[in-house]
């Protein structure tokens, strides 16, 4: 009985060890690969267990526990570096999910490759073309075309043939995650690439690359026309005490989060300072900086909003207020892509005529704003957009904007323009989330499973539950709703539980 027992295992065990031999083999056949303008790929068998990615040009490093895969890295053409991961066959779950980056780009994201491959996902990510830190590419046409859409789609076609020749088929599903800037790239395959991905979540796009940069520069120069900010930090917390006031209560219950700020019509002028005013005021300038920050730039010969601003509750997130310079990515877009002048002075941008410049030299590469969508939809591809109400960087009402773009641009008639685009496209604000992540109002919540539910069972998101965790725990959870809906509370219950909330307009 006993040996009968040991042949087994040690048969089960010559079985295994077989197994990971083929995987191995498999893997390393891949360096082989003929991919169209290539260099040669790297490729290496990774076993189970703790593993430390290191990202290129830089110290960061990330460990974790993985399952065995199989890595390829390659670089396409001129110096788009990207890599694949492949889980082994009996480990995938049939799906491709590309990740996106952040920013300038520049690194390989790993942080979000590592949790897709502990899901079977087949993983990629692109550093778009350069090294992170560096900015002379910035000048560079060819560079700038390769980080606006290009290196996303190499990517993607790199990848598809990997899995084809790593597994002898296709996947079942292709998907495309990311925000912020991999916001703008998903968008940017949904509008150029329409046949790359069968589902795409598009989170915080700065879709509108030029007017957001250009509506960042606006927010700075409002606090900061000469040098450091006239805006303190208790500035803020004073300004958003008196949002919150003015309109938390608005829909229906008072939990420090505004549902739709677009309805909050802020009078800071209580604030201001006077013989008889409040012990803690704000100065005339102060309130007129904060009224430009909310209003967005304008074109001062014409009257006409460029652009939105900032939203109010939304203050305590804020960072373009601070300091006495320009953030990095705006500033050095300007100084490099646009005048070609790295000591270029970001205070003399002029709103009436730079930002047509800036439209006319990188508009067609970096924005992605194209409201057509009609290829994408038409071959079943499914959108899912989301914006944080209380993002400080990238202006959420430009997502509201370009939604309606789309709808319009595709709707059989007016009347009907959003529900059409519903079908296939879903834009969710966050009440209380800043950019991409963090803030006080839920903010954690999985829009893979929603994206995927749709794709690949047809159950339309009608909602998509929320939640806000504190030390570990939840505190709170709410319904994003699809745009036009807002979360709604019935009237009874617990204000604290999605259950009591209803999606309506």
């Amino acid at each position: 009985m006993n040996r009968a027992l040991y042949a087994l295992l040690a048969l089960l065990a010559c079985t295994a060890q077989s197994g990971h031999a083929q995987e191995n083999i498999a893997c390393l056949a891949l360096a082989d690969l003929d991919l169209p303008a290539t260099a040669k790929l790297t490729v290496e068998h990774i076993p189970a267990g703790p593993y430390t990615t290191s990202t290129f040009g830089s110290s960061r490093q990330t460990t974790a526990d993985v399952p065995s895969f199989c890595r390829v890295a390659g670089v396409v053409e001129p110096a788009i570096r990207f890599e694949v991961w492949l889980p082994q066959a009996g480990e995938w779950n049939g799906r491709f999910q590309a990740v996106g980056g952040g920013g300038f780009a520049g690194v390989v994201s790993y942080p979000a490759m590592i949790p897709n491959l502990q899901a079977g996902y087949v993983t990629a990510s692109t550093d778009t073309g350069h090294v992170a830190g560096e900015l002379e590419w910035l000048a560079d046409e060819g560079l700038l075309r390769d980080y606006g859409y290009r290196a996303i789609h190499e990517m993607t076609q790199k990848s598809k043939a990997l899995i084809e020749a790593y597994y002898g088929r296709a996947a079942d599903y292709n998907y495309f995650v990311g925000c912020s800037t991999g916001g703008r790239q998903g968008l940017m395959e949904a509008q150029r690439f329409p046949d790359d991905y069968d589902g795409i979540v598009s989170g915080a796009p700065v879709n509108y690359f030029v007017a957001t940069h250009y509506a960042q520069l606006w927010a700075s120069r409002a606090a900061k026309p000469v040098g450091p900010t006239l805006i303190s930090w208790a500035d803020r917390e004073l300004v958003n005490r008196a949002a919150l006031a003015q309109c938390d209560v608005a829909d229906g219950v008072t939990d420090g989060v505004i549902e739709d700020p677009r309805s909050c019509e802020l009078d800071l002028r209580p604030l201001q300072c006077s013989e008889h005013g409040p012990a803690r005021c704000l100065l005339e300038d102060q309130i007129e900086a904060f009224e430009a920050i909310y209003a967005g730039p304008v074109n001062s010969r014409t009257g006409r909003h460029l652009h939105p601003g900032l939203m109010p509750g939304s203050e305590l997130s804020w960072n373009l207020t601070d300091g006495s310079d320009l953030v990095t990515i705006p500033r050095e877009y300007f100084r490099r892509s646009v005048f070609g002048d790295p000591s270029w002075d970001w205070r003399s941008f002029d709103f009436d005529a730079d930002v047509e410049r800036s439209e006319q030299q990188t508009g067609e590469v970096l924005n992605a704003i194209d409201p057509d969508l009609s290829s994408y939809r038409n071959g079943g591809g499914k959108l899912l957009l989301y914006h944080g109400w209380n993002d400080q960087g990238i202006f959420p009402v430009g997502s509201i904007n370009y939604y309606r773009e789309v709808a319009s641009e595709l709707a059989s008639s007016e009347a009907s323009a959003i529900d059409e685009a519903r079908d296939f496209f879903r834009l969710f604000m966050v009440p209380g989330m800043a950019h991409c992540r963090g803030g006080p109002g839920p903010n954690q919540f999985d829009a893979v499973a929603a994206i995927e539910a749709w794709v690949e069972r047809g159950e339309v998101p009608a909602k998509i539950v929320a939640s806000k965790i504190e030390a570990g725990e939840v505190i709170r959870t709410r319904p994003l709703c699809p745009y036009p809906e807002i979360a709604q509370y019935t009237g009874s219950g617990d204000t604290d539980d999605h259950q009591n909330f209803v999606c309506a307009e």
